[in-house]
């Protein structure tokens, strides 16, 4: 029996250290229908739903050097959200879920090795897609040498401009 536990222990242990966030959820109440439908709202957005023991996800998350922080998370009936990429779209799906079912109840999260509270993980729902972000980000980065492109290339239009209106006139 040791042995199970140690593999269950060891396969959480791998979704944490392949998933660069952790959110915690209180699953009580809900149905197998709302378990399903969840699941597919994260599996779109590239996470996972799943439910795992209070001391297997705190053996799991001890192992992974997760903040001493995360064991007041994981009491009652405990479901971890574990993702390849964007935490902001995994956020939003259980954050959308429970406003739209009143389940499941957002406990906290660790995200980068820092812990965060149900408040914090409300507030990165409320971030646009990683997408949206990146290209906000390229657009600033890209505005200064547009910016220069324009300035350097004016005192040579400038110049054709006033060719130009002399060429008109004679």
């Amino acid at each position: 029996m040791k042995e199970v536990k140690q593999v269950i222990i060891d396969e959480i242990l791998t979704k944490i250290n392949e998933s660069p966030f952790l959110l915690v959820a209180d699953y009580s109440g809900m149905t197998v229908p709302q378990f399903e439908d969840l699941r597919k709202r994260l599996k779109a957005q590239g996470a996972k739903f799943q439910v795992a023991k209070n001391t297997f996800v705190r053996q799991a998350a001890n192992s992974a050097e997760y903040p001493e922080g995360l064991s007041e998370f994981l009491t009652g009936q405990t479901a971890v959200v574990t993702g390849e990429s964007d935490v902001c779209a995994a956020a939003k799906a259980l954050k959308d879920f429970a406003k739209e079912n009143e389940k499941p109840g957002i406990r906290g999260g660790v995200l980068d090795g820092e812990l965060l509270d149900e408040a914090k993980v409300k507030a990165l729902a409320d971030l646009p897609p990683m997408e949206v972000l990146q290209a906000t980000l390229l657009g600033v980065l890209n505005q200064p040498g547009t910016m220069l492109a324009r300035v350097l290339n004016e005192p040579g239009s400038s110049v054709a401009r006033v060719l130009q209106a002399k060429a008109d006139q004679g």
